[in-house]
């Protein structure tokens, strides 16, 4: 192992609740490399079993937040005996395979976007929970440009915005700004770059007040209604509400807020 390579991932846990995943490859745009996706699904893994993280956020250094895959490995595995076929197929499985973790990670995951996000760094944007971005960030799914359309990338987009607003990032190619971002629901806001990291941290701050358990058992079951049918996801999010009721958090919360005084989590 060679002692002197550099670390692409950045991991800063300064405030135990909140866990912030940095992607340091400015010289590469951040680009999803291998290492770089296997690094982010190995902290992921860790945090969500940690109950010390309450809040997980990703961010990147420099000017790009991140490009997507890295065209130049993709270029070099053409070399191989059959082009590269194997290898493609393990890469966008890889990173399929991360963004689902994400959003099946137990912790709320915020994007701080600084910079530009395209094709899989747009699909990484859209796999988070949450998005908060520089005023001067920009979105695209640019394949489609180079003969290769953005297919997984599209996954994430089209559950996020409306069909149209995503087939046309998936056609054209074109670059939006923050606005039109937040228009279409890819961002949930955007602020001066200088304003930008304590936004995200006021924001990661305001969750991890909440009770662990409590959005836990919320982001699983939002992402699991939205697959259902109307009557299903009511009969669904209604055992889970029965549950949740039931449990420890819930019945402090309740006292609690009747009591009018400040609630104490036990998260378990």
């Amino acid at each position: 192992m060679n002692e002197n390579k550099k670390e692409i991932l950045k991991i800063d846990q300064s405030k135990a609740s909140i866990l912030r995943l940095v992607l340091d490859d400015p010289n590469n745009k951040n680009a999803l490399s291998e290492d770089m996706m296997k690094q982010l699904k190995k902290h992921l893994i860790k945090a969500s079993s940690d109950d010390l993280v309450k809040v997980i956020i990703i961010s990147g250094v420099g000017d790009v937040f991140c490009s997507g895959h890295n065209l130049k490995d993709i270029s070099e595995a053409r070399k191989n005996e059959d082009e590269g076929k194997a290898y493609f197929l393990y890469l966008f499985n890889l990173c399929s395979s991360l963004m689902q973790m994400i959003v099946n990670c137990s912790k709320p995951v915020i994007a701080e976007v600084n910079g530009i996000a395209t094709a899989a760094g747009c699909q990484l944007v859209a796999s988070c929970d949450l998005a908060i971005a520089s005023d001067s960030s920009k979105f695209a799914t640019p394949g489609v440009n180079i003969g290769l359309f953005c297919s997984t990338p599209m996954v994430a987009l089209s559950r996020n915005v409306s069909r149209k607003d995503a087939m046309k990032m998936l056609l054209t190619g074109d670059m939006i700004d923050v606005a039109e971002a937040k228009r279409i629901s890819l961002i949930n806001d955007y602020v001066p770059e200088e304003n930008l990291y304590a936004s995200v941290m006021s924001l990661a701050n305001q969750i991890s007040t909440k009770s662990l358990s409590t959005i836990r058992v919320g982001k699983k079951a939002f992402y699991r209604q939205y697959e259902m049918t109307l009557s299903d996801a009511y009969d669904y999010t209604s055992q889970v509400m029965t549950e949740n009721t039931l449990a420890d958090d819930a019945k402090e919360g309740i006292a609690s807020f009747l009591e009018k005084r400040e609630p104490y989590w036990k998260d378990d």
